[in-house]
């Protein structure tokens, strides 16, 4: 018998790539970041980002069906995201989606134009521009493949739900993360970490402050992984689930060199 040949080894995001598995692939990221900024944007930087909002996504499952147990149901409905949300604050992200979301009507205010006049949901969706709303449909498949690695179901508003926070988050990390290259890099951002009144403040942050993080590229035209990382840091304002967000995206970045 003739010996086959022996398979060439893969390193650096290849292999971060075949084993991560997250539902959001690195094209469905760059086709987002393209909606927001004509930067490039790096294997590495669309892997992390991929990884955050995987992170994200998780917790707010995880916090949804513990909801759904306590009323010994299995299956999410939208009730369980706002008693997820009741019961971690950090879990209150892409906040842009509760506008447009009958699971959050009544909620988020009443929002009024320059005469004076209520504006109603269908009008404040209304755009040409290209936007997270309107892109929401494009998380469907991702956030049913998660629910599944989850063992959980979910009725389509839920779905739709959180098809939406997805999207917004995603889209809310782009802006970020152009920005924090147009500014010239991660070092030129701080840690802010909120207290509740009445509350200790929490100890700081060793391992994800932005002083920590590189200026990537420093070519002012490419997002690198740190940039998301620090994008992260923005849009996570603190806790665990930060910490564990740029935790899991540096594990999905181990080469964050390669472009």
């Amino acid at each position: 018998m003739t010996t086959p040949p022996a398979r060439p080894e893969r390193s650096g995001l290849e292999t971060a790539a075949m084993t991560d598995v997250s539902p959001f692939k690195p094209s469905l990221v760059k086709a987002v970041f393209r909606d927001v900024t004509s930067m490039h944007v790096s294997r590495s930087a669309a892997w992390a980002a991929a990884s955050v909002t995987r992170t994200v996504l998780t917790e707010i499952i995880d916090c949804a069906r513990r909801a759904a147990a306590a009323e010994a149901r299995k299956k999410l409905i939208p009730g369980d995201l706002l008693s997820a949300i009741d019961r971690n604050v950090e879990l209150e992200v892409g906040t842009k989606w509760y506008d447009h979301s009958l699971t959050f009507r009544g909620l988020t205010g009443v929002l009024y134009d320059a005469e004076g006049v209520i504006v109603s949901s269908r009008k404040r969706s209304r755009s040409r521009k290209p936007s997270a709303v309107v892109g929401a449909h494009r998380f469907e498949a991702g956030v049913k493949k998660l629910l599944r690695s989850q063992r959980a179901t979910a009725v389509p508003a839920m779905v739709r739900d959180l098809d939406g926070i997805a999207s917004v988050f995603l889209t809310d990390l782009a802006r970020d993360a152009a920005m924090v290259v147009r500014e010239g890099g991660a070092k030129r951002f701080g840690t802010v970490t909120p207290v509740m009144s009445g509350q200790p403040a929490p100890p700081p942050f060793l391992n994800d402050s932005h002083r920590d993080l590189s200026t990537g590229s420093g070519d002012g035209r490419t997002i690198g992984r740190d940039d998301i990382l620090a994008a992260t840091t923005i849009q996570l304002f603190g806790g665990n689930l930060r910490q564990r967000a740029l935790t899991e995206a540096r594990k999905a970045t181990p080469n964050a060199s390669v472009g």
